[in-house]
């Protein structure tokens, strides 16, 4: 898929050498791709200015990236492995128990959108369906599955009435709720951030805290 702000690739002259030789070009257009991001999000720049913020020809990004999707789809998929090994280190084998691991877990995901503004907005507004990218689909899925397995600890140690709760809905839940709140209240800038009369962090915990406790669900 190709913004239709792309130009299409220029065409290079047999023989043709660029003239700006970097050290690691890919990294340069990833950073310069990041900047652009937190200026003016995902979608809000086109391949040829990528190039001008790392300082290369208009031809030289497509050395690394098909077009500016795969772009920000590599930058979102570096963000999803980075977002999935926090979790995993929040979620700590539910520890010391399931629900307080799964507080811990909505902290990583706020930390995380708050340290990594440019990055999350990438994840989760990449302007293109992440089914386009397997790789990227594949680290979304593993960072989702750490909190599937959060939600999966938890029912397991359900002891309430009736019918236990289904761990997939309770996982989407909580990524839901996490996912609002920092998308409200955690922005990428202060114009796009709403205000609020206490922290973040204190609204997911009760959200959360209320949430699991009338699925039946309580720390220990």
């Amino acid at each position: 898929m190709r913004f239709t702000s792309d130009p299409p690739r220029p065409p290079r002259s047999e023989g043709a050498r660029e003239s700006y030789h970097h050290g690691n070009l890919r990294e340069a257009l990833i950073t310069a791709a990041l900047a652009l991001i937190a200026e003016r999000g995902p979608a809000g720049f086109t391949f040829a200015e990528v190039a001008r913020a790392a300082g290369v020809s208009a031809a030289a990004p497509y050395r690394h990236f098909r077009d500016r999707n795969a772009l920000v789809a590599e930058i979102a998929r570096q963000g999803f492995e980075r977002f999935a090994t926090l979790l995993e280190d929040a979620w700590n084998t539910a520890k010391p128990d399931p629900v307080a691991a799964i507080e811990n877990c909505g902290r990583a995901y706020l930390a995380f959108a708050r340290r990594e503004p440019a990055a999350y907005a990438a994840m989760f507004e990449p302007g293109f369906p992440l089914e386009d990218d397997a790789n990227l689909l594949r680290a979304s899925d593993n960072a989702f599955n750490v909190v599937r397995r959060a939600a999966e600890a938890a029912c397991a140690d359900w002891r309430g009435k009736g019918s236990r709760p289904p761990p997939m809905m309770v996982a989407l839940h909580i990524w839901a709720l996490s996912h609002g709140i920092a998308a409200l209240f955690v922005g990428r800038t202060d114009a796009l951030r709403r205000k609020l009369p206490m922290a973040p962090e204190d609204l997911l915990e009760a959200g959360l805290l209320i949430y699991l406790q009338s699925l039946g669900l309580s720390a220990a």
